[in-house]
């Protein structure tokens, strides 16, 4: 995943603010998304996003430290910057508590800024990729028929050809036909890959 592939979603009603880091940030070729409140990011927000948010705490109506609460009890996996020209102890506390990746001051220290995105890129990663295999997975078993994902629900469950085959009605020399293309379309070599990949897909959906 490069700069270009992670999007910053900056949250700032002060449109100075969303321009000076749009500029600064373009120049390290990351993508910027701004939003003027809590509210407008959250009316276009979807759940495959890859980036983080840099937030203001100081906003109308919703303020910063809400909209990270929000987006934590509604399952949202970016990581979050909180920003402010008005720092106390008390706000950073209830940051942090909320999965702050940090809590930087106004005006802000460029070195630290880069510092806490690529920080929030490096814990984002292993999500990006547990969803990229999720949605992979998803599109595999999409080819499979109706008949070849119960064979494969079999199989996974330890059933061997005979079992199968009494259990749906069928012969064991079709049950071999729909395993062999169960594997073919699912990209494996062995029956031991089939049960690994059917594992790990459902580890991912659960």
């Amino acid at each position: 995943m490069t700069t270009a592939d992670f999007t910053v979603f900056i949250v700032d009603d002060d449109a100075s603010v969303r321009d000076a880091l749009s500029l600064l940030l373009g120049v390290y070729d990351y993508r910027i998304s701004v939003y003027a409140t809590a509210e407008s990011f959250l009316s276009a927000y979807r759940g495959d996003w890859c980036g983080c948010l840099l937030i203001d705490i100081r906003m109308p109506d919703m303020n910063g430290l809400e909209l990270q609460h929000h987006l934590r009890d509604s399952g949202c996996t970016l990581p979050v910057i909180i920003m402010t020209g008005h720092g106390d102890i008390e706000s950073a506390r209830t940051a942090f508590r909320l999965n702050a990746i940090d809590f930087l001051e106004k005006p802000l220290d460029k070195a630290k800024l880069l510092a806490a995105i690529q920080d929030a890129r490096e814990r984002f990663l292993p999500t990006f990729r547990a969803a990229e295999r999720h949605h992979a997975f998803n599109a595999m078993l999409a080819k499979l028929t109706p008949r070849e994902r119960e064979v494969l629900e079999m199989i996974v469950v330890g059933r061997h050809n005979r079992e199968i085959a009494g259990y749906l009605n069928i012969s064991p020399r079709t049950v071999e036909v729909h395993k062999s293309r169960i594997m073919q379309k699912l990209n494996v070599d062995s029956v031991a890959q089939l049960v690994r990949l059917s594992i790990e897909g459902t580890s991912l959906q659960s």
